[in-house]
């Protein structure tokens, strides 16, 4: 049985917690605890209830200490408050509620199955099970950093467009003007797009994974674009430097896409 609910998933048969598809860490207890408010969600299950059920009748452990370090580990692991619950709700001397919207998914294996199929193929993409842990701190900072890099590019073209112009025309291009436009245009999109992922590593936006997957083909495009501004800066640099700048750069939008899934499951 596969329970679902906001960005998580808690995996009945395999005892697994997860979150956008990433594992986190919850032991057997506390997860069988969370386990009995989902099989029941928006209902009171009792104190009582998960003593008999987990601990047993003729237990002589601490039960209510037990019970209380259980359930901090259920709110730790979903990045819930005992003051503001969104998932665990706690009825004072009778139990607990878990308050979310819970989507039941039966058969589960076959998705498991599917899954396992998936991973074994080659892709071009890094998934997220391949990706190296890091503390979170780090990630959001290189993720500022990328961003950072973004914006300079834009606002030295936006700051010199006659420059841009010249180097286009003595390109010769084909319509030099219509280049310039493209340039001004996407320079002026990136900029919001950019200042919007900044803020949202700066403020550590836990949904930043889910939107930034819907985010990532056209900017892939944008990304892909702007690996050609070092050419626009032939004047100064040898063309040898600029290619090797452009292959920096078509490499950077794949890297953030890492930091991004990296950064999701950082805890």
């Amino acid at each position: 049985m596969l329970f679902k609910f906001g960005v998580y998933e808690a995996d009945a048969g395999k005892g697994e917690l997860r979150k956008h598809g990433l594992r986190v860490k919850l032991h057997a207890q506390p997860f069988q605890v969370l386990t009995m408010m989902l099989e029941r969600p928006g209902e009171l299950v009792s104190r009582e209830e998960m003593r008999t059920r987990l601990w047993g009748s003729d237990t002589f452990v601490d039960f209510d200490h037990g019970l209380n370090t259980a359930v901090n580990k259920i709110r730790d692991a979903l990045n819930d408050s005992a003051a503001r619950p969104r998932y665990v709700e706690t009825v004072p001397g009778k139990g607990y509620r878990f308050v979310a919207p819970v989507e039941r998914v039966d058969g589960a294996a076959p998705a498991a199955a599917a899954a396992v199929e998936h991973a074994g193929r080659p892709g071009v993409l890094s998934t997220p099970e391949e990706l190296p842990a890091a503390p979170r701190k780090v990630v959001r900072i290189l993720i500022l950093m990328v961003q950072a890099l973004y914006l300079s590019f834009y606002l030295m073209a936006l700051a010199n467009l006659r420059e841009v112009d010249d180097v286009l025309a003595e390109a010769q291009l084909w319509s030099p003007a219509v280049m310039l436009g493209v340039v001004a245009g996407s320079a002026a999109a990136g900029i919001p797009v950019r200042l919007y992922l900044a803020a949202a590593a700066a403020f550590d936006l836990r949904s930043l994974p889910r939107k930034f997957a819907r985010m990532f083909p056209w900017l892939l495009i944008l990304d892909l674009v702007w690996s050609l501004s070092p050419f626009l800066l032939a004047h100064s640099v040898s063309v040898g430097m600029a290619i090797g700048f452009c292959a920096i750069l078509v490499y950077l939008p794949f890297a953030q896409r890492s930091l991004v899934l990296m950064y999701g499951r950082g805890r």
